[in-house]
């Protein structure tokens, strides 16, 4: 008799990420949970950035958890890595944690995100390697095709649908004669009309989900930078949420977020907190359970989202009031939040009048800091009277591409011309954006 089907649902792993991090010390090693690089020597991690290992802690928490758990499939919905040009370092430290995976025999399902693809078209995405060293246990999705994976509960149909570049699309003949905005309609009719055809062909007695990185519309984000260009395609939730599927793990926005319960249509979210936009969220990954011997639409058991100890992010605010010692009220203000600071990355915001500034002692400040485990810095917000910041106001409200528009209507273009170069602007914004994500 077949077991409950067990999945756990990752994504983001974005390993190279060092923003807020440090040289790595044996004292700061020693502070790492015992699941951490299991049966390595740490030493050997002295001198790497700690919110490096910070990102690789995460990851094998969640490995040890599925090994722990007797999880039957690990579905990876994309971006391993920060760079799309991973160093050597990076690549190690993935694959390490894949083959734990892979060496306990639980099959894993690796999906390219946009941070796993090569800047330039045609190249070896940065998940290659597993195929083509023929590591047991893993499958990489690098087009939209279905795939069936044995595990020790039985097979199990996961359709992958991985990033697509739009610069790519935008060089095929169909869309020469097409703006931005037609170019992603166009996008977002192929895909959902190609995952409809790997619909149609799924076996029905067999249990089906889709693994996938991409946007969906109506979903949320944190980032201090999500989606500034508008320039991301999107898919609609109605092209992702096919009753076919028993469940929807997808990647890409660091938020986990339920977008429908019928089926789940879930976003995992990123494992680490990658900048403090991310401060108050959670971050971990789902775990799925499926009765593979029901029908499709009752196969679903749960879907449950499982915490990591993410490294804290800790804003310290405080505003003074008139009359009152900047400096004390900053360190009383420290004082309060003083349990938590020893593991977490801190930074401080002051609000301050220009009377009030003089008698700010930002060196106390910082002495008083240096228990955290890493000090972001101070941030000063000064209040000054008849100062008159609307040309900065303005600047800081135009995009990008409005921006550029706004030169080359300075040139007298026609129209076409200028359009026509607003399409590829886009496309250079949008691969910028990519990176950066």
């Amino acid at each position: 008799m077949l077991r409950n089907l067990k999945l756990l649902h990752i994504s983001d792993i974005h390993i190279g990420v060092e923003s807020y991090g440090k040289v790595a010390t044996e004292e700061d090693l020693v502070s790492f949970p015992v699941y951490f690089a299991p049966g390595e020597d740490r030493s050997q991690f002295i001198g790497m950035n700690t919110r490096l290992l910070d990102f690789l802690s995460a990851m094998d928490e969640a490995v040890a958890y599925a090994i722990e758990n007797r999880i039957d499939l690990v579905l990876f919905a994309g971006d391993a890595y920060k760079s799309r040009d991973p160093s050597q370092t990076h690549q190690r430290e993935f694959a390490k944690r894949i083959n734990r995976l892979s060496d306990a025999d639980i099959p894993v399902f690796l999906t390219v995100g946009n941070h796993d693809l090569p800047h330039i078209a045609n190249r070896a995405t940065s998940l290659e390697i597993f195929p083509t060293l023929n590591v047991k246990n893993i499958t990489v999705s690098q087009t939209l095709e279905t795939h069936i994976i044995g595990t020790q509960s039985g097979d199990i149909q996961v359709v992958g649908l991985p990033w697509i570049r739009i610069g790519q699309f935008m060089a095929k003949e169909e869309t020469r004669n097409m703006n931005m905005e037609e170019i992603k309609q166009a996008l977002e009719n192929r895909l959902t009309s190609l995952l409809e055809t790997e619909v149609a062909s799924l076996d029905k007695t067999l249990p089906s989900v889709l693994c996938a990185h991409v946007n969906i519309s109506g979903s949320k984000t944190a980032s201090e930078r999500s989606m500034m260009l508008g320039n991301d395609h999107l898919l609609s939730l109605g092209s992702v949420a096919i009753k076919e599927f028993d469940y929807v793990a997808l990647g890409n926005i660091h938020k986990y977020q339920i977008l429908t319960h019928n089926p789940p249509v879930v976003y995992a979210g990123s494992i680490e907190r990658v900048d403090f936009s991310e401060e108050k969220e959670d971050k971990g990954f789902v775990s799925v359970q499926l009765d593979p011997t029901m029908p499709n639409g009752e196969r679903l058991l749960s879907h449950d989202f499982i915490p990591v100890h993410a490294r804290s992010m800790i804003t310290i605010n405080v505003s003074p009031k008139l009359g009152e010692d900047p400096t004390e009220a900053s360190l009383n203000e420290i004082e309060k939040n003083s349990e938590k600071l020893a593991n977490a990355i801190v930074r401080f915001k002051i609000n301050l009048t220009s009377e009030q500034e003089p008698h700010f002692n930002e060196s106390e400040i910082r002495q008083k800091l240096n228990v955290c485990f890493y000090f972001a810095g101070i941030e000063k917000n000064i209040s000054r009277e008849h100062r008159t910041r609307i040309a900065v106001s303005d600047a800081e409200k135009i995009t990008p591409s409005n921006a550029i528009r706004k030169y080359f209507e300075t040139k007298s273009l026609p129209k076409s011309r200028e359009e026509e170069l607003m399409k590829y602007v886009q496309v250079l914004l949008q691969e910028e954006f990519e990176d950066s994500h």
